[in-house]
């Protein structure tokens, strides 16, 4: 390599690490701006930087309002969660061990919600729960909740089915084990980083839904529609605290998804 296809190719990799490094700053800046300025010791998050303080963040644990919109937002996640999670798991299992006319089409169906807005979804359920005389309620969000979050949870287990666990299932089969034994015994343990990673990724996307959750709830709130209330009056540093609290846990739920699936992928390999 000469000495001109060296400089160019090293013009080629700092353009590169470049155009990278400005892509991860226009996506982190304003969650580090967002975190910085939670221990921002006055009550306006905006520069000069005053502290740091943690006095925001027991703030924000002495509110009750926010402690039980964070209770509501744990409850609508893990139950909504749990249940897309079956549902998924059920449905993918069925299509992956079953052959039968009409297969591609309801695969197409299992995953269309995916397709479709937030927004829609929950204009829709307000509109069958008006019409049913359903108040709106917490149970309406979770339901919202798994009408989006099960398609995540069927594509995942979808593409972990293999060859290998039909075998081993057909041999339980063959020994005498009833199916709902084949599920709980065998394909469940096989498949569990993927279940739990799936649960988690249903967790998080539960715990940060706003547009459902505002159209279908009343009185018990879940934590994004909480801040929307707070932010409402403008920006403080408590605002800046539970956005970082938020975020701080969606991230560590994130990494522990993708630990898992990329340990069952590591096994696998």
């Amino acid at each position: 390599m000469n000495v001109l296809s060296l400089r160019r190719a090293l013009s080629w990799k700092g353009l590169g690490l470049l155009y990278m490094l400005a892509c991860y700053g226009f996506i982190f800046l304003p969650v580090i701006v967002l975190v910085l300025f939670s221990f921002q010791d006055g009550r306006l998050p905006v520069p000069p930087f005053h502290g740091p303080t943690l006095f925001w963040y027991g703030e924000v644990l002495a509110n009750s309002r926010l402690v039980a919109a964070m209770g509501n937002s744990f409850l609508v996640g893990v139950g909504s969660s749990l249940l897309s999670l079956v549902l998924g798991f059920l449905a993918a299992y069925g299509l992956a061990r079953y052959r039968f006319r009409g297969r591609s089409l309801i695969r197409g169906f299992l995953v269309l919600p995916m397709a479709v807005s937030y927004l829609i979804v929950g204009m829709g359920l307000l509109v069958m729960a008006s019409w049913a005389h359903i108040a709106p309620s917490l149970w309406l969000v979770g339901i919202s909740h798994v009408v989006i979050n099960m398609p995540l949870a069927f594509a995942l287990c979808a593409a972990q089915f293999s060859e290998t666990q039909a075998r081993i299932e057909m041999a339980a089969g063959d020994l005498g084990a009833s199916l709902p034994r084949i599920l709980l015994q065998i394909t469940v343990p096989m498949m569990a980083p993927t279940l739990i990673a799936a649960f988690i990724l249903c967790f998080t996307l539960s715990w940060d839904e706003f547009l459902s959750a505002f159209l279908l709830s009343r009185f018990e709130i879940t934590l994004p529609v909480a801040i929307w209330g707070m932010l409402r009056g403008g920006l403080n540093p408590q605002t800046n605290a539970i956005g970082s609290l938020v975020f701080f846990g969606v991230v560590a739920l994130a990494l522990m998804a993708e630990t898992l699936l990329f340990r069952k992928k590591k096994n696998s390999a």
